[in-house]
């Protein structure tokens, strides 16, 4: 009785490290999907033409005197993006996505809410690597440069690093941010949540 016990409490065991080795396998191919995949994206969203320095002959442009306007975005694979974010202090540069969803989300951070044209733009992303999963390492006065679909910059420094609970929806909005970025924990139970200011200076 006692060696069929074992026999059944080994073999058990053996399952569950199969099932550890086959998750740990899945999370590696699945995040060098994601980092593929958002390079395909820059590709073609840095292939789009610049948009060109104004200047006294060049008139404003819209989303300065529309503020409210839609962020326009760009087709790419039959999915929509608003634009693309940097961080060099981490190393990374990654296209957005114009609407979060779960599914979106293991392709390319997302527009949470809100519009970089009225100062208030959310942006949430997967806790990859070579997505969002670095931020926690972002500190006081780290640049972060946002390009929308039409080639206008905006840039940004980092103001403060926040733990949010993952029910924490009215807290993610609250306050007068310019640009928030946020990813899920290892676990899921909280969010890392990176608020930052406009350097209009710089523009």
């Amino acid at each position: 009785m006692k060696a069929k016990r074992g026999t059944i409490l080994m073999t058990i065991g053996l399952l569950l490290l199969a099932a550890a080795l086959f998750l740990a396998g899945y999370n590696i191919w699945d995040e060098h999907r994601a980092e593929s995949s958002a390079r395909q994206v820059l590709a073609q969203l840095e292939a789009e033409p610049p948009q060109e320095p104004l200047t006294p002959e060049k008139p404003t442009p819209e989303y300065i005197l529309h503020p409210e306007m839609d962020m326009p975005t760009v087709e790419i694979d039959g999915n929509r993006y608003i634009g693309r974010v940097s961080i060099p202090a981490l190393g990374l540069e990654l296209p957005v996505m114009s609407q979060w969803s779960y599914p979106n989300l293991k392709i390319a951070p997302c527009r949470y809410q809100g519009s970089a044209y009225t100062g208030d733009l959310i942006i949430a992303g997967h806790n990859y690597r070579t997505h969002f999963g670095p931020l926690k390492n972002l500190g006081m006065g780290d640049a972060i440069l946002f390009t929308d679909a039409d080639g206008n910059q905006f840039r940004y420094t980092v103001a403060q690093v926040e733990t949010l609970a993952k029910t924490a929806v009215e807290e993610m909005a609250a306050g007068d941010w310019d640009l928030t970025l946020f990813t899920c924990t290892l676990g899921g139970q909280t969010r890392v949540t990176v608020r930052c200011v406009e350097t209009k200076d710089f523009l």
